[in-house]
């Protein structure tokens, strides 16, 4: 009997369903379907869709686990997707697939999983570092929001600690940070500003139009600021790109505020095992996260300098990594390892 997995990669935009199935090499893509998320009025209906369209393979395949990985926090198995109105529940997903090995994630906690599993061209180096086997791990999400996470080293491999450390305080650095800080309280009318609102896609965005608002003169961009249509961040960066001063500030500016953002995760986590950048939006700017003002920013952390200076980092730039890390855990809820035993109590 052959076995079969089913891992998703649930977002607002897009959500990805997959099979995979188990062989003695690991997983093996079988079927998978790209669904456009606002389509659906509920993700049990789109999951119905894809069971009725792909289907495990018939009677002599066998639904040993799921994965599905979610933006949001997940409580208890539980999360509400809010920008697609959307309540998803582990325990009435695992009723309805006919198996107990069931689990859903916040897709940032479960790119963990797929770190021991990835290849060379799935991954970028930033800084060679010296990693500690066994040492923690650490990522930092960077797609429309920000989101973290930690790995820890167990005797059934990394165990994945979920975070919501996107949403602390955004702490300025340096006068222009503090200048920016402010005009982006008052802008969106907060008591406080988290660091997602900065380091970010929607962040670069907010910065350019921080930095378009004290602009003195005129600017191609100002006549669409009001235009909710328009992709402020992708024009920012495609105009910093054709030389732009004021957009490659703000790149700069941006840059910088993720340097920031990864060292407090990398002093926060202790992430001897290496530090990994991930989402869209680390794809599409990863020359700007290549460069020394990244680096430069992140091992600005005074007496811990050399500590950060031996840390492995790598951005992530698998087009599909949370699929193929929703996979790997799937498969690692089908073959549980045996949970050690405590030591003595002496």
């Amino acid at each position: 009997m052959t076995t079969t997995v089913l891992a998703a990669d649930v977002g607002g935009t897009k959500t990805i369903l997959a099979f995979y199935r188990l062989t003695e090499e690991g997983l093996c893509l079988q079927r998978q379907h790209r669904y456009a998320s606002r389509e659906w009025p509920c993700f049990d209906q789109m999951l119905a869709d894809f069971l009725q369209r792909e289907g495990p393979g018939g009677r002599s395949t066998q639904l040993a686990s799921a994965c599905f990985a979610v933006a949001g926090p997940v409580r208890q198995g539980q999360v509400h997707l809010t920008n697609l109105g959307w309540f998803m529940d582990q325990r009435k997903l695992a009723q309805s697939l006919g198996t107990s090995a069931v689990e859903v994630m916040n897709d940032v906690a479960v790119l963990v999983y797929g770190l021991p599993h990835l290849q060379p061209a799935m991954v970028v180096e930033l800084q060679a570092g010296e990693p500690q086997p066994g040492g923690t791990v650490a990522i930092l999400g960077l797609g429309t929001g920000a989101g973290m996470a930690m790995g820890m080293a167990t005797p059934m491999g990394l165990c994945s600690c979920p975070s919501e450390g996107g949403h602390q305080e955004f702490s300025p650095c340096n006068p222009r940070e503090w200048q920016l800080r402010q005009w982006l309280l008052a802008d969106l009318g907060l008591e406080r500003l988290s660091v997602e609102r900065v380091v970010s896609g929607t962040g670069l965005g907010h910065i350019g139009r921080w930095l378009l608002s004290i602009h003195p003169g005129t600017h191609p961009l100002k006549a669409q600021l009001t235009d909710s249509t328009v992709d402020l961040p992708a024009r920012v960066a495609a105009a910093a790109a054709q030389g732009d001063a004021l957009c490659q500030d703000a790149l700069a500016l941006w840059t910088e505020a993720c340097g920031t953002a990864a060292a407090n995760l990398l002093l926060t986590s202790l992430c001897t095992g290496g530090l990994w950048l991930a989402g869209g939006v680390t794809v599409k700017q990863l020359p700007q996260l290549r460069s020394p003002r990244f680096l430069q920013r992140l091992q600005r952390v005074g007496r811990f300098q050399p500590l950060a200076a031996k840390v492995p980092i790598h951005a992530l730039i698998a087009p599909e990594a949370g699929l193929f890390a929703a996979a790997q855990r799937a498969h690692q809820l089908a073959h549980p390892l045996p949970v050690p035993a405590p030591p003595p109590i002496k």
